[in-house]
This record gives structure tokens, sequence and C-alpha cells, in this order.
């Protein structure tokens, strides 16, 4: 992935940013050594460890070390690892990033950055991550940036964002910190407010996320839900930004993974039929097909609008791993 139009000054790649995989990202606290453990066996497509709200100021210090020695044993098969810092209002956030990129750098796939307002609070941590890979002989501009919008500046900003660095992998949705920053009447996180009876009171800034992030070739990964046992809620409100065309959403609890997983994968028989209609449109365009533009697959027409929305079904399930069924052949004549 790459951002077009981004802020000159931010380090590219030396090649194309990979598109991974987020159905699920597991949120662990980076304080606690038994949690991230047995995160490393959960089938979670990514794990953030956390400095920012699920430590307590007097263990955050303490617990970028355990970050850094998680991190280093190994043991992440291919989860995208990710540390969450706390955001550049507080102390903290330049000595997490020194001491756990300094400390795993080459362990490391993205730092997330939360209550993020401007662009340059992303430029600013673009430029840090530089010079630490170029003192630690890492990659430059390897490893990731993911933004999470959590307050109204954020989401007015948002499209600068997205756009403030190539690094930048996935736009986030915070919406407890949200919710407080534009007076939401509600203490339920994930549900809509009381008095909400029509329609979605967060499908706006879902949808502000969801264009920025598409327009400069990001991820869109939803929030938490924060009843955690009650995993049919989760089902049914992360299958609302799943339909948008999100990518993921936050898990808190080991019991939400499957679900997450589930619903932001396509349908075996959607996957199919995409792969299907790449196949059948690249034989029929082709010389050997006849070159023609619109053809009949079954009883579907199909044309380049059908294969531009195949590829996106067809990118998620093989970004989660799914297998073909169902196979098209070309005609015999």
């Amino acid at each position: 992935m790459s951002a077009p139009n981004a802020t000159p000054g931010t380090t590219p790649r030396t090649g194309p940013r990979p598109l991974r995989a987020r159905r699920s990202n597991l949120a662990v606290p980076g304080s606690n050594p038994k949690m991230i453990e047995k995160a490393k066996g959960l089938a979670a497509d990514q794990v953030f460890l956390d400095l920012e709200d699920a430590v307590a100021p007097i263990a955050k210090e303490g617990a970028r070390a355990t970050i850094v020695a998680a991190l280093t044993e190994g043991g992440w098969g291919n989860k995208v690892r990710t540390v969450r810092v706390n955001d550049w209002t507080t102390k903290w956030t330049f000595g997490d990033v020194l001491e756990v990129v300094g400390g795993a750098g080459a362990d490391l796939d993205c730092i997330m950055l939360p209550k993020v307002q401007t662009a340059e609070q992303v430029v600013a941590l673009d430029l840090l991550l530089t010079q630490l890979e170029t003192a630690h002989g890492f990659e430059p501009g390897r490893i990731g940036i993911e933004a999470q919008i959590e307050n109204a500046l954020g989401l007015t900003n948002v499209n600068a964002i997205a756009a403030a660095s190539p690094r930048v992998e996935a736009i986030i949705f915070g919406p407890a910190d949200f919710m407080a920053s534009i007076n939401m009447k509600s203490l339920v996180v994930g549900e809509q407010p009381p008095g909400y009876d029509v329609g979605d009171a967060y499908h706006y800034i879902l949808m502000q996320i969801l264009m920025a992030a598409r327009a400069y070739d990001k991820l869109a990964i939803d929030g938490p839900y924060l009843q955690i046992r009650d995993v049919e809620g989760f089902t049914r409100v992360a299958s609302r930004s799943a339909a948008l065309g999100f990518d993921g959403k936050w898990v808190l609890h080991p019991g939400q993974i499957d679900a997450a997983n589930e619903v932001y994968s396509p349908r075996q028989e959607d996957y199919d039929h995409a792969e299907n209609i790449l196949d059948a449109y690249a034989h029929f365009t082709s010389e050997a097909g006849g070159a023609r533009g619109a053809v009949m697959l079954g009883d579907e027409m199909i044309d380049e609008a059908s294969r531009k929305m195949a590829l996106v079904i067809s990118a998620k399930g093989r970004a989660a791993g799914m297998s073909r069924g169902d196979r098209w052949t070309p005609p015999q004549d």
C-alpha cells in the first residue's frame, strides 16, 4: 500500500506496503505477561500490545520492557505485531517509541498512535521512526503506523491524517473517547445511544473514516464492543461496519475472535463467485476468448465494473487465507 500525495519529508518504503488481514485486532495490556503469552496462540489476525489505556500510569514505563521481551521472544506466527503507544499530549510517547522500536524494531510491524487529531502528529511519529530505523540499521519505512481517530477534530482532519505518511496502514475508529468528545448521551460503547431508535448514530463517523481510508489505500478498522461476553451483540454491531466495507474490528476477549474473523471474511460462495468472475472475465477479454468486453457468466452479465467489484471480495478472501471451492472453467468449443 502507498499513500498518494503523502507529506513531503516522510519516509517511503523501498517497496509497496503489503495488505495484511486485520479482521480481528486483539487488544492486550502490555503490562500483563500472562495475557501476552496467551495471545500468541490465539487466532487473531493482529495483536496490539497496549501501553495506553489498558496500562496504569505507574506501570507504563515498566510495561515497555515487558513488550520488548515478548516481541523478541517470537512465537507470533503470521500475526501483525503492533504496539499502541501513548498519544502525543502525554509525557510517555517519545519514551514508548524509543524503547519499543530500539529494543524490538526488527520484530515489530506497526506502531498504533491513539487520539490523532492532525496530520502533523503522524508526520512527527514518521520522522521519529525514521531516525530510529536508521540508527538501528532497520529498513527505512518498514514499520507501519495505525492512526486512531477518537475525537471530533481528528475526524475533521481524517483525510489529511490518512495522507500524512506512506507508513500509514490503517485508520481506526476509537468509539469511547469519540463519544465523550461529542457529548454523546451514552455510557455503552458499541451500542446505539438511548433515544436513537432510527438508523445508526455512528454511520457518519464510520463513513468518514472509510472514505478517507479508501481514498488513500488504507485499511479501515472498527473499534471495540465492550460487552465482551455478548458475542451475538458483537456480531450484530460488527456486521454493520463489515457491510459498509470495513476490514476488521477490535476484539477485547478471545471469545470475540472467531466472530470477527467470520464477519469480516467473505462468505465462501461469494469468494468462489468473485474468483470465477475474475477468471471468466480474463478469458473472455483475451484473444482466445473472443476479446469481448461484456459477457454472460451463467445468468449474470459481467463487465469491467464486475471485475472491479470481484477484486474487492477476492482480495479480502485471499488475505483471510480462504481456499476456492467451486471453480469456473472456460467453455469448450
